[in-house]
């Protein structure tokens, strides 16, 4: 199987000079949780929502909270993208196999790769990508057991 079938092709992208905020509105309002970086059409970063809880949570930022104020109302600090993306970040192509694309994410301990063709950003794939597939493939395997056990035809 490959990178191809399992990738997600929408991806949502930001700029090394975006602030933050926009990082903040994705994340939450979309649901991701990586963001690659993008500059001049090529993939030079990655923003993940740790990276995000970093940069604007408590310990890092005293004034992130408003907590004079009874609703606690968040402000994010003018803080630009590229003082908080990972760089030199790694990629793989839609023909990249799945279980070689794993091995990278295990192997590096990360959560996401870009995917790039032709130095053009195409996709991304995440750890919840690769579980969908493993849990499909496990749930195949326990049927074709659970009918080889009880003698059940598959035709």
């Amino acid at each position: 199987m490959r990178i191809a079938e399992i990738m997600t092709h929408k991806v949502f992208t930001v700029e090394p000079q975006d602030l933050i905020d926009r990082v903040f509105f994705l994340i939450n309002y979309e649901k991701i949780r990586h963001l690659p970086v993008v500059e001049k059409g090529k993939v030079v970063g990655i923003v993940s929502d740790r990276d995000l809880y970093k940069a604007i949570g408590p310990k890092s930022h005293s004034n992130a909270i408003d907590s004079s104020s009874k609703s606690h109302e968040l402000h994010v600090v003018d803080t630009k993208v590229q003082n908080i993306m990972h760089r030199g970040v790694i990629t793989t192509t839609p023909e990249t196999l799945v279980a070689e694309a794993a091995g990278i994410m295990a192997e590096h301990k990360i959560g996401a790769l870009p995917v790039v063709q032709d130095h053009k950003l195409v996709g991304i794939v995440s750890t919840t990508d690769l579980l969908r597939v493993f849990s499909r493939i496990e749930q195949l395997r326990e049927n074709r057991e659970h009918r080889i056990a009880t003698g059940v035809s598959h035709t």
